[in-house]
C-alpha cells in the first residue's frame, strides 16, 4: 500500500500529482494535484488501477472533501497539437496552478508519478510507479481517473455507438469497431494512429 514515506522527506505542504488518459483515442487527458490533510486522511487510498469504479467514486468524494485539490484538463485538439507527452505535462502544470489559485496553497514540494517532470518553478520529484508508493500521488490518481471517467460517461450520451460508457475512450475492440463503422467524431485524437488512418482514408476518397 502507498504510504507517506516520501512526503515526510519533503518540504511541506507536499502535493501529489498524477494523470489519467494518456492512452485513449478520444477525450481529454486529466491531471490532479492533491495535498492531503495533516489529519483525517481517508482510508483505503491506493493506486486507482487497483480499485473498482465504485471505490474510486467514494474515495474521490472523500478526498475532495478533506484535501486541497487542483484539476488540469487538456482536450483532444490540443493533444494533437502538442503531442500526448507535452499535453500531459501541461495538464499536470494546470493542476498545480489550480491548486494554488483555487485552493490558495503553494506546495513546498511536488511528487509526480512517472519519470518526467513538467517545466515549472516548483521543487519536484518524479517517482516511477508513484501511485503505488506515495499516498499523495495515489490520491491524485483516484481524482484524475474518476474525473476523466465522469467526463467520458457524459460524452457517451452524445456519442453512444463508441461504447465509451464501458471503454472510456480507450482502444477496446468495441471502440475500434465503431470507429471503422462510424468514423471519428470531434472528440477523437486525430494524431493517434487508429484515428489518423481513418482520416487519411477519408481524405483519399475522391469527391463525387
Amino acid at each position: 500500500m502507498p504510504s507517506l514515506r516520501h512526503e515526510k522527506l519533503c518540504l511541506a505542504p507536499v502535493a501529489g500529482v498524477d494523470e489519467a488518459g494518456r492512452g485513449p483515442l478520444a477525450g481529454p487527458v486529466v491531471a490532479a494535484a492533491v495535498i492531503l490533510p495533516a489529519k483525517g486522511v481517508p482510508r483505503g487510498i491506493d493506486d486507482s488501477k487497483k480499485l473498482t469504479a465504485a471505490a474510486r467514486a467514494t474515495l474521490h468524494d472523500r478526498i475532495i472533501d478533506r484535501a486541497i485539490v487542483g484539476i488540469g484538463i487538456v482536450e483532444a485538439p490540443e493533444i494533437d497539437t502538442l503531442n500526448i507527452h507535452w499535453a500531459t505535462m501541461k495538464a499536470m502544470t494546470l493542476a498545480v496552478e489550480n491548486l494554488v489559485e483555487i485552493g490558495g496553497c503553494h506546495p513546498g514540494h511536488v511528487l509526480v508519478d512517472g519519470n518526467r517532470l513538467p517545466r515549472w518553478p516548483y521543487q519536484a520529484t518524479a517517482i516511477v510507479k508513484g501511485d503505488a508508493i506515495s499516498l499523495s500521488i495515489a490520491a491524485a490518481s483516484i481524482v484524475a481517473k474518476h474525473t476523466r471517467d465522469t467526463i467520458m460517461l457524459a460524452h457517451a450520451e452524445s456519442y453512444p455507438h463508441y461504447g465509451w460508457h464501458s471503454n472510456k475512450g480507450y482502444p477496446a475492440p468495441d471502440h475500434l469497431r465503431a470507429l471503422r463503422e462510424h468514423g471519428p467524431c470531434p472528440l477523437h485524437r486525430r494524431s493517434f494512429a487508429p484515428v489518423a488512418r481513418l482520416f487519411r482514408q477519408e481524405s483519399a476518397v475522391p469527391p463525387l
